[in-house]
């Protein structure tokens, strides 16, 4: 498990405190007498009302899959086990809410693949560029053997992996004008926090700087950054587009998202509220994905209207030959992840 510095831990503590005095994340023995339907017992069992971390807004489709999640729990236990889902980053960014899941503090986050490399070294495979061709490739791989052996990689961290989200691809936006990847040069560009990140914009000639997802608009207004990278909800939901109305689609990262319990909460669960909660997650996926399509398309469309230079790559040529020795640098690291990946095209 990653190590959490002595000021996180206090600032963790106090969380427990404050959230076992609201009552959250407790248990009752007796069972619930309200039938679910099914005729399989589910009814039937301790209550639990849990936490789910979401750092994005209440409209965002994530946190629209979070909810259907929910609901599917809620619906299959009889109403027995209920998930509160915390939108906005209430619980804390993407970073905390994983170090507080690792200790049970919250039970469950749903997060980007991005900062989980620091917790799971094989989840930096996400962060290599341009390894995935296009959506359909992603879901190939993801709802696939290797792709879905992965959740259960995160038990050494703490953590459960319970399923995956879309979350497109990721091009960057600027400040200043971006037509090539020559306007990379230079540029101090808000990246997750991995080393692979870091690497993939050195190879670029940029400056990465790695910062919490919160402080990317301010630091585009006040030019503590000239740049960021993201998918088009989110530059569309942030309100980036603001202060960097300068696009460049390369569709440099295809970075899934994760649904995560704490590893302690799953076991203290039966098998049957595991079960219960598990095929919630894989259940939920579809109309996550369906979500996150039509907003992607109302996204583009805003982001336009509102006079959004945008550029698309036609030639990526250029851009996989100056990541090449990223890749080799990474690939023995990630050969089987990248052999699955490859025979999912």
């Amino acid at each position: 498990m990653r190590k959490i510095k002595g000021w996180k831990m206090i600032a963790v503590i106090a969380s427990i405190l404050l959230v076992s005095g609201c009552g959250a994340g407790g248990t009752s023995t007796g069972g619930n007498s309200q039938p679910d339907g099914s005729g399989n017992g589910a009814s039937e069992g301790p209550s639990y009302t849990f936490r789910l971390a979401e750092a994005h807004p209440a409209d965002y489709p994530t946190t629209k899959g979070d909810i259907r999640f929910a609901e599917l729990v809620k619906e299959r236990s009889g109403g027995r086990i209920t998930i509160d889902v915390f939108p906005s980053a209430q619980l804390g960014e993407e970073k905390a809410a994983i170090e507080q899941v690792q200790l049970g503090a919250i039970e469950f986050t749903r997060v980007s693949t991005g900062p989980m490399a620091e917790f799971n070294k094989d989840f930096g495979v996400f962060s290599l560029p341009y390894i995935f061709d296009n959506d359909d490739h992603v879901w190939r791989f993801l709802l696939g053997e290797t792709g879905m052996g992965l959740l259960d990689t995160l038990q050494s961290s703490g953590l459960q992996g319970l399923g995956w989200y879309s979350s497109g691809s990721r091009s960057f936006y600027s400040s200043k004008p971006l037509a090539g990847i020559e306007d990379l040069k230079g540029l101090k560009i808000r990246v997750q926090e991995n080393k692979l990140n870091l690497a993939i914009m050195d190879a670029l000639g940029a400056s990465a700087t790695p910062m919490p997802y919160g402080e990317v608009y301010s630091s585009l207004q006040t030019g503590v950054i000239d740049a960021a990278e993201n998918n088009y909800p989110s530059y569309y939901s942030s309100k980036h587009y603001e202060v960097a109305p300068h696009l460049l689609l390369d569709s440099h990262q295809r970075v899934p998202e994760v649904l995560l319990v704490s590893k302690t909460v799953w076991e203290k669960l039966s098998k049957e509220d595991q079960e219960i909660i598990r095929q919630a997650a894989l259940d939920s996926i579809e109309f996550q994905r369906e979500e996150w399509a039509k907003y992607e398309k109302e996204s583009e469309e805003a982001v336009r209207a509102a006079g959004v230079t945008i550029t698309e790559v036609t030639d990526l040529q250029p851009w996989k030959d100056a990541v090449k020795p990223v890749i080799e640098e990474y690939r023995s690291e990630f050969s089987d992840i990248l052999d699955a990946i490859e025979a999912a095209k």
